[in-house]
Parts: C-alpha cells; structure tokens; sequence
C-alpha cells in the first residue's frame, strides 16, 4: 500500500472519529440478555399451510424487543429484496451522524461574497415538509451570493427503474434541492389548467394532444430529458406531483426567481482562513417521520447526503456515509445487508429478516420507546398502515413497509395481548398474486402472534 493511501485512511478514520463518535456516545446501547429460543410449531403451521404464501419466497423473524430473545425464525438468514424497509437503515445512519436539527447548508463570507453551497437538505420550499430558513438568509444577507456546486452522486441511484422518471416517487437527488424536486398539479373539475406550483413551470405546461392514449390513467407526463409538462383532460379534482429535471442552472434560475435578486456562481475551493457557517433547518424528527409514515423515497435519499455532508465538503456521496455506518456501528449485525441507497428503490439491496430485527433491537436499545414508535406508521393510524391492523383501543402494530412489482415486506414492533413488545421482519418476495392479498394474510398471521404471544 502506498504512503498516499496510508496517510488517506489515517485521516479518513480521524474525520470519523471526529464527527460521529461524540453522537454516538450520547446514545451507547446497552447490551441484549441472551435467552432461549421457542419456535411455536403452529406459527409455522400457520404459514406453510397458507394457500396465499405457499408460492413464494417468505421469511420471518420474531424476537422480543425488550429481553432478546428469540421467538420465531422462518427462512431468516435468507436474503430478500427489501424495498422500502431500507429506510429504517437510512434512519439509523441520521441517528449518528446528524445533530437534532437538519444542516440547511453551508456558507463563508470572502469581502462582499456571500459563498454557499449544499449540504442535500431537501426541505426548502419543500410541499410537505417546508422550511424557508436558508432562504431567509439569502434574501437578507447584504453580501453578493455565490453558489458553489460541490460533486454529487447521480441523479438516480443504482437499479433504480429508469421509466419511473415520471412519477412523484422517484425525484432526482441533489446537493441543494429545491421545491422538492417535484412540480405540483393542482386540478379542479371544469376548469382548463392546473395550477401549478412553483408557478415558474406554468408556461412550460399544456395540454395533451387531443386523442392522445393515456394507458396508465396518467394525470401528467414529461418527456424523459426535457422540463415540458403535458396535462390530459380534467374530468375530476386530483393533485398530481412530477419530478423535473435538475441541473445547476435550473437550480440558479428558481433561486433568483424566488430570491427576487441575482446569484452568481463560483468553483467550489475552500481555503485555509475560511470560516464554514452552517444553518440550522427543521428539527430532524420532522424528516424522520415524514419518510417513515409515507415511505418518502426523496427524504430518504436527500437523508443519506445530508450525513455525508458530516463527513467533509468536498462531495455529497450515499456510499460514504453507508462506508461509515458499516465499519463502526453495523459490523456485528447477523448477515451483511448489501445496500446500495437510501430509499430501498434499487433492487439491489439485499437484507435477511434477522439482520432487520437486528436492526430494530439497536433501534429499541438506543431510541426512547416513545419517540421511536412516533416515528413510525402506526396501524389503524396514520401512514402506510392506517387502513390495516385496526383496534379502536389504539394502535398495537407500528412499522415500516416496503413494496416493490412482486415484493412486499414489513418489518416493526407489535404489542401482543400479553404486553410483550416484540420487534419482527415479515418479508415475501416474488409473490404473483395481488399485493392486497399478501397484506391481508400478513395481518391475519400477525394478528395470531397478538393474541397467542
């Protein structure tokens, strides 16, 4: 190994050392009692002779959330696409490497230069989860502004679906989102046009071609490469979202509309006598929430870049911050996921159910019970899960879905009769049938392990 590289690793681990270490240190987990393993015969039963999950690759972990100990295990150490309960790992990762309020972005003063640049806070102007505050320092600060666009990841991560480009689901990530990434549509039967939001994109937006095939009952389409929006008829109310395109002049040409003054930009080169200023943006448990309870893929992915931005200035990278996270809080989980992104969007994350209940006891271990099931959807409540695993005494099931074409996984806590909090993963991958079918057989068997448990 050469003496660059030595020098390179030295100071890598002394930045981690440095950033995540004292954040980690506020929340030292304790340690998990080992205990016997039970097993019940009719839980398995219960799933082999399920006419719903018979054909298709299904895996199950219980264990209790308190103690440790194991419950039940079906096909746990196998691997499955996770899809979405990917997020619980983007979680974990805000929770050590982000203080409680999010980095809006990062700013030094030069003479009369005002020089800011990204840190992948996804808030500002957001529709959902807005925050103004980098905004209100750039309309009010008297220096000249200066963007610097740092290195970024791509716009898509990897095995994402390129012909999903179109919909509210899979936005373009970047250093300094804006808007969310997304145009707003908002229709109203009888009338001609939308409303549209930010009004910037009004004039890029018209009307289909009369006669043109709509297949996928679509609302709105955007040519693949171009910022052009084509509404069809309006026969009802609906509010649609599509992503646009991103780049740094897009971006600059929506600041300075919003902004109402001119900002420049410049080549990102810190210098020795600098002082990095860092704003304050939403409490991060807002963004926790938000992504969790809706499965909001461009928080999770925006999350990721946010813990990078802990890392140094010099480039917003997923990789990074996964790196970090790997080597020095999840070398001890039971199977090494393979994780690729932040939103569980690529087919190319693999996780076993044990290593997701891992997962939830260092959650548990480390997170106040309350605060941690807030974060979550909460079934018969609110969020992904507000239709299913009702009770009118109040939620016993809070988790995390995941669904992909042919996936469908959760993964949480539920509270059985007995008063037992047990943390589970119950994954099926490549089912043929309809994925309402699969949720409804997850929760006759969970409802079981309630009331048998």
């Amino acid at each position: 190994m050469s003496v660059f590289l030595v020098v390179r690793r030295a100071l890598f681990v002394s930045v981690l050392c440095l950033v995540v270490l004292p954040i980690w240190a506020q929340v030292a987990p304790a340690p998990v009692a080992p205990a016997s393993f039970v097993n019940p015969a009719w839980l398995t039963q219960l799933l082999q002779n399920s006419a719903v999950l018979r054909q298709h690759n299904v895996g199950v972990c219980l264990t209790d959330a308190t103690t440790g100990a194991k419950v039940f295990e079906l096909n746990a150490e196998r691997y499955f696409t996770p899809a979405s309960v990917m997020k619980l790992f983007s979680l974990y990762t805000g929770l050590h490497m982000l203080s409680d309020s999010l980095p809006s972005l990062r700013y030094v003063v030069r003479h009369d230069s005002l020089i800011f640049w990204g840190t992948g806070d996804p808030t500002l102007l957001h529709g959902d989860v807005p925050s103004r505050r980098a905004l209100d320092l750039l309309r009010t600060r008297p220096e000249k502004l200066f963007y610097a666009e740092i290195p970024n990841v791509t716009a898509y991560g990897p095995g994402w679906t390129w012909d999903d480009y179109n919909y509210y689901f899979q936005p373009e990530r970047g250093p300094f989102p804006i808007y969310g990434h997304t145009v707003r549509f908002y229709a109203t039967a009888g009338k001609p046009r939308p409303r549209v939001y930010p009004r910037f994109f009004g004039p890029l937006t018209q009307p289909v071609p009369v006669g043109t095939p709509n297949p996928a009952d679509d609302h709105v389409r955007r040519p693949e490469m171009e910022n052009r929006f084509a509404f069809f008829p309006i026969t009802k109310n609906w509010v649609d979202e599509t992503p646009f395109r991103t780049s740094p002049a897009l971006l600059l040409e929506l600041l300075q509309d919003t902004l109402h003054r001119p900002v420049g930009t410049v080549t990102f080169r810190l210098r020795a006598q600098d002082s990095i200023q860092v704003v304050k943006g939403l409490p991060a448990d807002s963004l926790y929430r938000r992504m969790l309870q809706v499965s909001d893929n461009f928080l999770a992915e925006q999350l990721l870049l946010m813990c990078s931005s802990r890392i140094g200035d010099d480039s917003l990278s997923t990789s990074r911050p996964i790196r970090v996270m790997r080597t020095l809080f999840l070398a001890n989980l039971p199977d090494a996921p393979r994780w690729v992104d932040g939103s569980g969007l690529s087919r190319l994350n693999l996780v076993t159910p044990r290593t997701m209940v891992a997962l939830l006891l260092k959650l548990h271990q480390e997170v106040p019970e309350k605060r941690l099931l807030s974060l979550l959807a909460a079934g018969g409540g609110h969020g992904t899960l507000r239709r299913v695993y009702r009770d009118p005494h109040g939620p016993w099931l809070w988790g995390k879905t995941g669904t992909l074409t042919n996936n469908h996984n959760l993964v949480g806590y539920l509270r059985t009769r007995s008063g037992r909090l047990l943390a589970f993963s119950f994954m099926n991958n490549n089912h043929v049938v309809e994925t309402s079918e699969v949720r409804k057989e997850m929760e006759r068997v969970l409802t079981q392990v309630r009331e048998r448990l």
